[in-house]
C-alpha cells in the first residue's frame, strides 16, 4: 500500500542566544522516521517540546529539515510541494482568520479557492453547529468557535491528507464529542489520510488506529492504542501519556 507520508531520518535543530551572547543548539527533532499508510489515521502524541509542531511544519513543507527527507502523496519535498498540497489540507488552533470579515465571507473564499459546491459547505456548517455565527466577524469568534471555523475550512476541500493540530482546542465536552463525529464520519465517506495531534486524549482514544509518541524530538513508542496500553500496561490513553512521560524524564 503506498505511503500518504514518508519521512526518513528528520532532524531539525534552532538556535538559542543566551543573554552573555552566547550560542546553543537546541534539538526539536533528532532522527525522526515516519510512515503513514493512506487511509490511515495517526495520531502524533507526546508532551509541550517533544516536537510535534515542528515535525508537522517539516511535513507540510513549511520548515525544511536539517536532514532527512520527506514525501507527500507521492510527492517529494519541496520539489513537489505544489502538487502534494494541492491533495491536502491543514488547520491548528494558532492558524488566524482574518478579524474584519465575517465567517459566511470567510468560508466563501475558501469554497471558491477549492472550487467546492455551496451545499458541501453547507452541510459542514450544519453538521459542526457554525450556523449561529456565519453572520458574525472573526474578530467577535470564541477560540472554540475559531476552532471550528477552520476544522470546517480543513474539511471542505475533501483532501487527500488531513493534518489536524489540536482540532477540539477551546471546546466544550459536547462540541468536542460533535467534532469527533463528523471527524469519524468524513473519514468513513472519503476515506482521507489523517494525522491528527492532540492534548485531548479523548481525541487520541476515540478517532486514531494508530499512535506515534514523541518524546525529546525521537519516536519512543508506536502501534495501536490497545498494542501501546499492553506494552506499558495501562487501560487508558491519559494514564500511558503519564507513563511514557515519566519513563523519559528519567533517562
Amino acid at each position: 500500500m503506498p505511503y500518504a507520508i514518508e519521512a526518513i531520518g528528520l532532524r531539525k535543530g534552532f538556535k538559542n542566544k543566551g543573554q552573555d551572547s552566547s550560542e546553543s543548539w537546541t534539538k526539536a527533532v533528532d532522527g525522526l522516521d515516519l510512515r503513514v499508510e493512506e487511509g490511515d489515521i495517526v495520531a502524533l502524541l507526546g508532551p509541550n517540546g517533544a516536537g510535534k509542531t515542528t515535525t508537522l511544519m517539516m511535513l507540510l513543507g513549511v520548515t525544511e529539515p536539517d536532514e532527512g527527507s520527506v514525501s507527500l502523496l507521492g510527492h517529494p519535498l519541496p520539489a513537489g510541494r505544489t502538487a502534494a498540497l494541492e491533495r491536502t489540507n491543514f488547520t491548528a488552533s494558532y492558524v488566524g482568520l482574518p478579524y474584519k470579515v465575517r465567517v459566511r465571507e470567510i468560508l466563501d473564499v475558501f469554497r471558491s479557492l477549492y472550487g467546492t459546491k455551496r451545499q458541501r459547505v453547507d452541510e459542514l456548517v450544519e453538521a459542526l453547529g457554525l450556523g449561529d455565527f456565519l453572520e458574525r466577524y472573526a474578530s467577535q469568534l470564541s477560540s472554540g468557535q475559531r476552532t471550528l471555523v477552520g476544522l470546517t475550512k480543513s474539511l471542505m476541500s475533501d483532501p487527500r491528507l488531513l493534518v489536524l493540530d489540536e482540532p477540539t482546542a477551546s471546546l466544550d465536552p459536547e462540541v468536542s464529542e460533535r467534532v469527533r463525529h463528523v471527524i469519524r464520519t468524513e473519514h468513513e465517506r472519503r476515506r482521507f489520510t489523517l494525522l491528527v495531534t492532540s492534548h485531548n486524549m479523548a481525541d487520541i482514544e476515540r478517532l486514531s488506529r494508530r499512535v506515534v509518541f514523541m518524546a525529546r524530538g525521537r519516536v519512543v513508542a508506536d502501534g495501536s492504542p490497545a498494542e501501546i496500553h499492553a506494552k506499558y500496561d495501562t487501560t487508558d490513553m491519559e494514564s500511558t501519556f503519564l507513563k511514557i512521560a515519566q519513563e523519559v524524564s528519567r533517562r
